[in-house]
């Protein structure tokens, strides 16, 4: 089988929500000495965007991007020693706070997000889904960032990144660390209108947008 057609086939195993086919094929990928950045995002990453796309259509519903997700994670856990290894080689580039704002409850792209961020040098604290302003308050406190990513995928829970940065306005912590948005109902645009420190498309982008705001080549 080409590496193609194995891509295609992983995409296609979260499309289908198979667990079993998905941590079969990470395998084979493993068998064949294929990079895991490279499987991830060549392959299941790949349906991970069209469930998010058909989830904005109608075309897949809440259950269908829940088992996408499980179907991912399966998959991580056969190429997580190959990824420790990869995580193993990066420099500590700093701190990201993660968390999908309160009244959204999905999570496949920002633990997606958080993956790629961990392997490519940052420490990440994935805080959940529906996480209230004042936890992310709260938890920016405590843990001390030098990165915020508020991921939003449903329109109506992109007022909640406002919220959150206005929160920590108030709190007198918003000049010692940069927010960065994501999620399917956003865009650069809003993180302008917002007052976001930048905007990331994909989990690539999302490291790629970390790194320029904190100044790393």
């Amino acid at each position: 089988m080409s590496k193609e057609s194995l891509f295609s086939n992983m995409a296609q195993t979260i499309l289908d929500g198979d667990i079993e086919t998905a941590q079969k094929l990470a395998q084979q990928s493993l068998d064949e000495s294929i990079n895991p950045l490279e499987t991830i995002n060549k392959g299941y990453k790949t349906g991970l965007d069209e469930i998010g796309r058909g989830f904005e259509t109608g075309e897949y519903y809440l259950p269908d991007l829940v088992l996408a997700g499980k179907t991912m994670e399966a998959a991580v856990v056969v190429l997580e020693p190959a990824l420790e290894e990869v995580a193993g080689k990066q420099d500590f580039l700093g701190k990201v706070l993660l968390a999908t704002v309160a009244g959204d409850v999905h999570s496949i792209g920002k633990d997606l997000v958080a993956l790629m961020l961990s392997l490519n040098g940052f420490e990440v604290v994935n805080i959940g889904h529906n996480v209230p302003t004042p936890t992310i308050v709260e938890q920016t406190k405590l843990e001390k960032p030098d990165i915020i990513g508020l991921s939003a995928l449903l329109t109506t829970t992109t007022q909640a990144q406002r919220d959150v940065i206005v929160a920590l306005e108030e709190a007198g912590i918003r000049g010692q660390v940069k927010v960065l948005i994501g999620g399917a109902a956003t865009s650069n645009e809003w993180a302008q209108q917002i007052k976001a420190d930048g905007y990331a498309e994909d989990a690539q982008a999302a490291v790629r947008k970390a790194k320029a705001v904190l100044g790393i080549e």
